[in-house]
């Protein structure tokens, strides 16, 4: 039996370890990412490019959070992550709401964005293999806050098609109005998840079991 006990804490280590490296990595593609994002946004003036990179830094910090709980390994820092990520979240759909309407309202037209338009298809693909190794983990060793940091990059890679397709239809086809179009499709998937942090999860739905 105490062999049986010890093996199992080496794989829950061994998992909490590879945890993360994978927050590690989110952390550092996401900081990149919005670096890109933002600086690409505010030149073209995209606001679906924007609020792609704000979500890319509450998905920093949310990676961060995540990463003080895999390293304290206590149910107090899941319940402050999600709290955090909730709230950050539905500030973010605010924003990406209001300046949606405002540029449909203005007719304000974005600029072309090929830096954007490769940072939407590499993340589309990036996005989907990391939140697929998050959610692993996050059943190995049952943690609710992993697997919220999973779903968080899923949204990120539906961010992503809705931001590729918004992007590529003002560039190809000259429609101005897809970009803040895209930023309001972005809008409830982004509340909703906000809502579901705040609302936190039992852990058998957050970790399978």
């Amino acid at each position: 039996m105490s062999n049986l006990l010890a093996s199992e804490q080496l794989i829950r280590l061994a998992s909490v370890r590879r945890g993360r490296r994978l927050e590690y990595l989110t952390i550092a593609w996401n900081s990149a990412e919005a670096a890109v994002a933002l600086i690409a946004g505010l030149l073209a003036g995209s606001i679906a490019l924007i609020g792609f990179g704000l979500d890319s830094v509450i998905e920093v910090c949310s990676g961060a959070i995540v990463l003080w709980r895999l390293v304290a390994d206590d149910e107090r820092a899941e319940r402050i992550a999600l709290k955090v990520v909730g709230v950050s979240f539905l500030a973010l759909a605010v924003y990406v709401a209001v300046d949606s309407i405002k540029t449909l309202w203005l007719r304000e037209a974005p600029e072309c964005s090929l830096p954007g338009i490769v940072l939407a298809a590499v993340s589309l693909i990036v996005m989907p293999l990391l939140a697929r190794a998050k959610r692993r983990v996050a059943a190995g060793i049952g943690s609710r806050a992993l697997h919220a940091d999973s779903r968080q990059t899923d949204l990120c890679a539906y961010l992503s098609a809705i931001l590729l397709g918004g992007l590529l239809l003002n560039a190809l086809l000259g429609w101005w109005w897809a970009d803040p179009v895209a930023g309001l499709v972005m809008t409830p998937i982004i509340a909703n998840e906000g809502r579901e942090a705040l609302r936190g999860e039992s852990c058998s739905d957050a970790c399978g079991h």
